[in-house]
C-alpha cells in the first residue's frame, strides 16, 4: 500500500490566518495584554513554518519567504517586544530556529565521519528496520560521503523516488515551465477540441474559463453550434499504472481534472474516475453551454484537426510549484505526470518505458551516479524500481549546489519534520524525544515491508547534510518509521 499523504496539495496553509486570530483575541482582552506577549514564541513557530508552506513567488528556485524570514531571524521571537507594561510577566524566551539554512555556507569545521559512525552504528542495526538497511550521509558543500552503508546498492525506493522524478523534471523543463490545456476551432467552426497537455491539476474552475473563452470564439465565429472532442494524444501508452486500478493514483492520460478524484479530498487514497479524460470533456461541455454555446451531441475522443486555431489556453501552476506540491504530500499523480513532460522534452514517447529512458537520461546529464538504478515509474509505487541511497544523496547534494538554482524547489519541496505533508504527524512535540521537530526536511517512501526516508539536515557544525535511509524487510511499518525518524535525528546532534 502507498502511503498516505498529510497535507492540502493544492494552496499553501495559511499561517498569517492563524496570526490575525491570535491578534483579534488579544483585541477582544484588551491591547498589549501578557497573551500577546506569552504567545510570541508560538507565533515565531508558525511564522517559520510559513516560509516553507508559501508557494511563491520564487527568485533564484528559491522561496523568497523562505530568504526573508532567514534574513531577519536574528530580531524575532520573545526576546524582545517593544515596551512592556508595568508589572507585566517577563517576555517568553525566543522561539528556536525551526529550520536550518538550505545554503551550503561552511559555518565551522567539517562533520567528523568517526564521530557520525559512532553516533548512527547502533540506530541502523535496530531490528525495526527489517532485514536489509542501505545508507549515505553526504556534506553538501564537498559532495563527500560522510557516512555509508551499502550505499551503492540498489533498494525500492518506495516514494523517495519522487526525488529523483523531480530532479530530473526540473533540469529538463526549468522550474518555470508550465502545462498548457488547449481548446482548438476548428476551420470549418464546426468542432471543438478540448486538447489536454498532461496537467493533473487541471480544476473545474479552470475548466470553467475555458469555457467561457471557447464560447466567446464560437459566437464571434457566428458558428449555429459545435461538435465537441477531446484529444488525449500528448500520451501513449498504456494509461494503467503497473500495480492496476489503486485508490493513490487514476489512470494517467493528459486530459484529467482534479486528478480524476470523485470525492472532495485533494490529497491521498481516493476513489478514482475509470475514465478522467471523459468525465473531463462531458464536464466542459457543461461549462460551454453555461457559457452559451450550442453543443451538439456527445463528447468524443479525437484529435485536433491540424488546421485547427487555438482560442482558449490554461496554464498549470509553474513546474517548481508542482514539484513541491508531489513531495511535499507524496503526490502519485503529478509525480507521474512530471515523468512524462521529461520524456516529452527528451524526445521520448510519453508513457512509462519512454519516461523511465528520460529521467534516467537526464539523471546521468547531472553526474550523478546511476549505476544500479531502474527508474520503473515517477511516483515510486511499482516495487521493481530501485535506487541507491548514493542517488538520493548525490541528487539532493546538486539540489543545494547555489551554482544550480533551478533544482532548488527539490528541497524545498520536502515534508518538514512535525510540521508539513508526509512528515506533519511524525517528530510532534509531546512525543518527539529526538528535539529534531522541525529540523529535518525529508520525502519519505512507503510499501508494504519497504520503509525510506531522504532528506536535509543542518549538523552541529552548522553544515547542510544531504541523508538517505532506504530499508526492507520490516513486518511493523509504525517502528521502522520511528527508527528511521531517529536515525535522522542523530545528525543533528544530541537531543535538548
Amino acid at each position: 500500500m502507498a502511503e498516505p499523504v498529510e497535507e492540502p496539495s493544492n494552496r499553501p496553509s495559511d499561517p498569517w490566518g492563524r496570526i490575525k486570530n491570535l491578534k483579534s483575541k488579544s483585541k477582544r482582552n484588551g491591547s498589549n495584554t501578557w497573551q500577546v506577549v506569552a504567545g510570541s514564541a508560538v507565533l515565531g513557530l508558525v511564522v517559520a513554518t510559513g516560509a516553507v508552506l508559501a508557494a511563491g513567488p520564487w527568485d533564484n528556485g528559491q522561496r523568497k519567504a523562505e530568504r526573508q524570514l532567514a534574513a531577519a531571524a536574528a530580531p524575532t521571537g520573545g526576546a524582545h517586544h517593544g515596551r512592556r507594561l508595568p508589572g507585566a510577566p517577563e517576555p517568553a524566551p525566543s522561539a528556536p530556529a525551526v529550520l536550518g539554512a538550505l545554503d551550503t555556507v561552511t559555518r565551522s569545521a567539517p562533520q567528523d565521519p568517526a564521530s557520525l559512525r559512532t553516533a548512527l552504528a547502533p540506530l541502523i542495526a535496530a531490528p525495526e528496520l527489517g532485514t536489509q538497511v542501505a545508507a549515505s550521509v553526504v556534506d553538501t558543500a564537498t559532495g563527500k560521503q560522510l557516512y555509508g552503508r551499502g550505499a551503492a546498492t540498489p533498494m525500492t525506493p518506495a516514494s523517495t523516488v519522487k526525488i529523483a522524478t523531480a530532479a530530473a523534471a526540473l533540469s529538463a523543463l526549468g522550474p518555470d515551465h508550465r502545462i498548457a490545456t488547449t481548446v482548438r476551432l476548428s476551420e470549418d467552426h464546426r468542432t471543438l477540441t478540448l486538447v489536454g497537455g498532461g496537467d493533473p491539476t487541471l480544476t473545474p474552475a479552470a475548466l470553467k474559463s475555458l469555457a467561457t473563452s471557447a464560447a466567446r470564439a464560437v459566437e464571434k465565429a457566428d458558428a449555429t453550434g459545435v461538435r465537441l472532442t477531446y484529444d488525449t494524444s500528448r500520451y501513449t501508452g498504456p494509461e494503467r499504472h503497473p500495480i492496476g486500478k489503486n485508490p493513490n493514483l487514476a489512470p494517467v492520460t493528459a486530459l484529467m481534472v482534479d486528478e480524476g478524484r470523485l470525492d472532495d479530498t485533494d490529497r491521498g487514497p481516493a476513489t478514482r474516475s475509470d475514465d478522467p479524460a471523459g468525465d473531463a470533456a462531458r464536464a466542459f461541455a457543461a461549462q460551454l453551454k453555461k457559457a452559451g454555446a450550442k453543443v451538439t451531441g456527445a463528447p468524443r475522443e479525437a484529435r485536433a484537426p491540424g488546421t485547427a486555431r487555438t482560442v482558449a489556453t490554461h496554464h498549470s501552476a509553474p513546474l517548481a510549484a508542482l514539484v513541491e506540491r508531489t513531495l511535499t504530500n507524496s503526490d502519485n499523480d503529478i509525480a507521474e505526470a512530471l515523468a512524462r513532460q521529461t520524456a516529452i522534452a527528451k524526445g521520448e514517447s510519453a508513457d512509462f518505458a519512454g519516461a523511465r529512458r528520460a529521467v534516467t537520461t537526464e539523471l546521468k546529464k547531472l553526474q550523478v551516479p546511476t549505476a544500479g538504478a531502474r527508474l520503473a515509474d515517477g511516483s515510486g509505487l511499482d516495487r521493481d524500481g530501485r535506487v541507491t541511497p548514493a542517488l538520493l544523496t548525490a541528487l539532493l547534494a546538486r539540489a543545494a549546489d547555489p551554482e544550480r538554482p533551478g533544482l532548488r524547489p527539490v528541497l524545498t519541496g520536502l515534508p518538514v519534520a512535525g510540521f508539513t505533508g508526509t512528515l506533519s504527524t511524525r517528530y510532534q512535540d509531546g512525543t518527539d524525544t529526538t528535539g529534531a521537530t522541525g529540523r529535518i526536511r525529508a520525502k519519505t517512501g512507503t510499501l508494504s515491508g519497504v520503509n525510506a526516508l531522504s532528506g536535509t539536515v543542518v549538523d552541529p557544525q552548522g553544515r547542510l547534510l544531504a541523508f538517505a535511509f532506504l530499508a526492507a524487510g520490516s513486518t511493523a511499518p509504525g517502528d521502522a518509521e520511528a527508527a528511521l525518524d531517529t536515525l535522522a535525528a542523530a545528525l543533528t546532534g544530541p537531543a535538548g
